[in-house]
C-alpha cells in the first residue's frame, strides 16, 4: 500500500445540544469580524451585535470621551481618521521593525511605543475628565478669607492616548464577547478563534494573551481552512446533493489577500492537499476600481475635479473615505440583484451631493482582471497538487467578496471547471444570505468547533486541541482501492470487468470503509470470485470538431470550432490479493424482469487499511433478514 503525509486534518463529529453551550466561534479577519453561536435549533448560527450588525467592522474610534466599535467607529474615518484604528488584526504580534513603514493619512498611524522597545502602537487623542474639585469644609488649613462655595469642575482636557496592538486586539475582542454574552444570557466559557494560514507563532501568542485579557478562554486557535471545513462537512450543508468523497476548493477573498486551499474530503474527514496565499491579489483592489469609477461619473456630471486613489488633497480624501463606506452598499446590492446598483453620497466634495448607478456587466468589466488574478492562481496551485480542474467536484468561498456571482462565473469558466461543479450559487444557498453565505462559514465552523470541544470530558482529550498538544503525523492513500468482478461487459472494457472503489486515494489512515452490493452466482457452483486492485485514476481528453452551419456563398467559411472533452480513466496498477469463495444464502430471483431466474446473493465487503498501510478485506454474506450467516476475511 502506498501512503503519504498529511498537512493538516478535521472531522465531523456529530454533537447532542440539549442546552446552548456557553462557548462561541469568532472569525477574526482583518477588517471585518463575525460571531456565531448554537441556537435553540441546534444551528451554529451568526449572531448580530448591539447595532444589529452580524459583519462587525474591525475599527475603533475615539472621538472626545467617546469610544466607538464596528461600523460606527468605521464612519469616523470621514472627519476623524487620525483617532480611527483599522487594519489592526494583521500587525497583531509583529514587532515596530517588522512593519513596513508608508505614508497613511486615512486612519490612525503606527508609531512606536514611547517606552515599550520595538513594541508598534497607535496614538489617538482622547478628551480626558479634568479631576474632581478639593472639597472646601473647614478644617485647620482653611484660611479667613476662603470661600465656602464649591469650586467649579473645569472641562476635559485633550490627551494623547497610546494603545499597543495588543490593547486594540482586546478591546475590540471584548465587544465581541459582549455581544455573545447578551444574546445567550450567561458567560462566556471559552471561544475558538479563527486564524489565517500565515499567521506565525510570534502572532498566535499574542492573540491568545488578548483574548485571555479581554476575559475569554481561548479553547483553539482554527485555521481558516479548518473552520471552512468544520461548516461544510455537516449534514446540513451536504444535504443529498453532495458526495460524501470529493475534492474541494476553498477561495477566501480577503481585503488584502486571496489564499486558496485544496482539501480533499472523506466520509466528512479532510485535509489539505495544497494551499497558498497572496497578498499581490484583494478585495481592496476592486473597492479603488469602483471608486474610481464614480468619483469620474460625478466629476462628468457636476463639472467638479476629483482625484482619488491616491488622494490629492484633504477635501478629494475626505470624499474618497466617503465613497469607500458607500460603495459596501453597492457591493451588497449588485450581489444579490441582476440589475443595477446605486452609489449615493450627500455632500461628496463642495458641499454637492452625489448619486451614481452601475450595473453588473459594468461591475464585472472593472473586476475582470482582478478576477482573472484569482484564476491564474487557482490555476497554478492545481497544477502544484497535480489535480486536474476536472476533478474539482466542489467550490466554497469565504469572505464578502465571495458573494459576487461575476467571479464564481469567471474562475468556473477560467480554470477550467467541470459544468456540474458544486457551488453556492449553483446550489442557490447564497441568496438572501443562506447556508452558503461566505460571509458566515468561518464563524459557524469555529463555532461547531467550540461546541465540540465544550462536550468532551477528558482533560486529555481536550488538551489535544491546544497548541502545546504535539501533532501526529497523518498518512493517506495515494491510489484508490477497490474490487473487481473479472467479466467482458462492454463498458468496463479499461479494466476488464465491474469496479467497486471502496477507499478512495487520498483517505486519512487508518480507515474503515463498508460497502454492500448484490452478486450474481450460477445455479451450480454460487461461486463469489472477485479481486483487489490499486488503480490510478486520470482524464483523457477528446477533441471534437463542432459542425458549424452551412453560410451563403456571400459570406466566407468559417473555420469549424474544436472543443476539448475530458473523460475519467481507470488503469490497473497493483494486484493486492483475490478471493474465491462460495454462496451460502443465494436466492433465485422470482416474478418479471430481465433477471428472473437468476441467482443473487448479497454481500458486504469491508476494507480495513491500518496506519502502515496494511490492508484487511472482509467479505460477509447478509441474509434477507440482514443477519450475517458467514464471514472470509484475507490480509492482503
Amino acid at each position: 500500500m502506498a501512503t503519504k503525509s498529511l498537512q493538516n486534518g478535521s472531522a465531523e463529529v456529530p454533537i447532542e445540544i440539549s442546552t446552548l453551550p456557553p462557548v462561541v466561534g469568532i472569525n477574526f479577519g482583518n477588517s471585518y469580524a463575525s460571531i456565531a453561536v448554537f441556537t435553540k435549533e441546534g444551528l451554529a448560527e451568526c449572531i448580530a451585535n448591539e447595532d444589529g450588525e452580524r459583519q462587525i467592522a474591525c475599527a475603533i474610534a475615539f472621538h472626545g470621551e467617546e469610544m466607538y466599535i464596528g461600523n460606527q467607529a468605521k464612519q469616523q474615518l470621514v472627519k476623524n481618521a487620525p483617532n480611527s484604528i483599522v487594519g489592526f488584526r494583521n500587525l497583531l504580534g509583529k514587532k515596530f521593525s517588522e512593519i513596513p513603514q508608508t505614508e497613511n493619512t486615512t486612519s490612525a498611524r503606527v508609531i512606536q511605543h514611547p517606552e515599550l522597545p520595538d513594541t508598534a502602537a497607535y496614538k489617538v487623542q482622547v478628551l480626558q475628565p479634568s479631576p474632581a474639585p478639593l472639597s472646601n469644609t473647614t478644617s485647620a488649613y482653611t484660611t479667613p478669607a476662603a470661600s465656602h462655595a464649591p469650586t467649579p469642575r473645569s472641562e476635559p482636557i485633550l490627551v494623547d492616548r497610546i494603545l499597543t496592538v495588543s490593547e486594540v486586539v482586546t478591546i475590540f475582542l471584548k465587544s465581541l464577547v459582549k455581544s455573545a454574552e447578551d444574546f445567550l444570557g450567561k458567560q462566556i466559557k471559552g471561544a475558538v478563534i479563527s486564524v489565517p494560514s500565515t499567521f506565525t507563532e510570534e502572532q498566535k501568542d499574542a492573540l491568545e494573551k488578548a483574548a485571555q485579557d479581554a476575559g475569554v478562554t481561548v479553547l483553539q486557535l482554527l485555521d481558516e481552512a479548518g473552520a471552512a471545513a468544520a461548516t461544510t462537512t455537516t449534514p446540513t450543508w451536504s444535504g443529498d446533493s453532495l458526495r460524501p468523497d470529493r475534492t474541494q476548493l476553498l477561495v477566501d477573498f480577503g481585503s488584502s489577500a486571496v489564499s486558496l486551499s485544496l482539501l480533499s474530503v472523506r466520509e466528512g474527514l479532510t485535509y489539505i492537499l495544497a494551499a497558498s496565499n497572496t497578498s499581490a491579489i484583494g478585495a481592496n483592489q476592486i473597492d479603488d476600481k469602483l471608486i474610481k469609477f464614480f468619483a469620474a461619473d460625478f466629476t462628468k456630471k457636476m463639472k467638479v475635479p476629483l482625484t482619488v486613489c491616491p488622494a490629492t488633497s484633504p477635501a478629494d480624501q475626505r470624499a474618497e473615505a466617503k465613497l469607500r463606506l458607500a460603495i459596501e452598499h453597492t457591493k451588497r446590492t449588485i450581489s444579490a440583484s441582476p440589475g443595477a446598483a446605486t452609489c449615493s453620497v450627500e455632500s461628496l466634495k463642495d458641499g454637492m451631493d452625489f448619486t451614481g448607478s452601475i450595473n453588473r456587466m459594468r461591475f464585472d468589466m472593472l473586476g475582470s482582471p482582478i478576477y482573472a488574478s484569482v484564476a491564474a492562481e487557482i490555476t497554478a496551485l492545481l497544477a502544484s497538487a497535480a489535480i486536474d480542474p476536472h476533478d474539482v467536484d466542489e467550490v466554497v468561498y469565504i469572505g464578502g467578496t465571495g458573494c459576487l456571482p461575476g467571479l464564481d462565473n469567471r474562475l468556473c469558466t477560467e480554470v477550467g471547471l467541470r459544468e456540474d461543479v458544486e457551488t453556492p450559487f449553483a446550489r442557490g444557498t447564497i441568496v438572501g444570505g443562506g447556508l452558503g453565505d461566505p460571509t458566515t462559514i468561518l464563524a459557524r465552523g469555529c463555532a461547531t468547533q467550540a461546541a465540540l470541544i465544550d462536550s468532551i470530558q477528558e482533560e486529555e482529550l481536550r488538551a489535544a486541541f491546544g497548541r502545546g498538544h504535539e501533532a501526529r503525523e497523518v498518512k493517506a492513500t495515494t491510489k484508490t482501492i477497490g474490487v473487481l468482478f473479472p467479466n467482458s461487459l462492454e463498458e468496463n472494457k479499461e479494466v476488464g470487468g465491474t469496479w467497486i472503489p471502496v477507499v478512495q486515494k487520498e483517505t486519512a489512515l487508518p480507515v474503515r470503509r463498508i460497502v454492500s452490493f448484490d452478486v450474481e452466482v450460477t445455479e451450480g457452483s454460487k461461486r463469489i470470485a472477485f479481486e483487489v486492485w490499486e488503480v490510478k485514476e486520470g482524464i483523457r481528453v477528446e477533441k471534437v470538431v463542432q459542425s458549424s452551419l452551412p453560410s451563403s456563398d456571400d459570406e466566407d467559411d468559417e473555420e469549424p470550432e474544436e472543443t476539448e472533452i475530458k473523460h475519467r480513466t481507470l488503469a490497473k496498477e497493483v494486484l493486492l490479493g483475490a478471493i474465491d469463495t462460495q454462496a451460502q444464502l443465494a436466492i433465485q430471483t422470482k416474478g418479471k424482469g430481465k433477471d428472473v431466474g437468476k441467482w443473487f446473493t448479497r454481500v458486504e465487503v469491508q476494507f480495513i487499511v491500518s496506519l502502515e498501510g496494511a490492508l484487511d478485506v472482509e467479505l460477509r454474506e447478509v441474509g434477507p433478514d440482514g443477519v450475517v450467516e458467514r464471514f472470509h476475511v484475507s490480509a492482503l
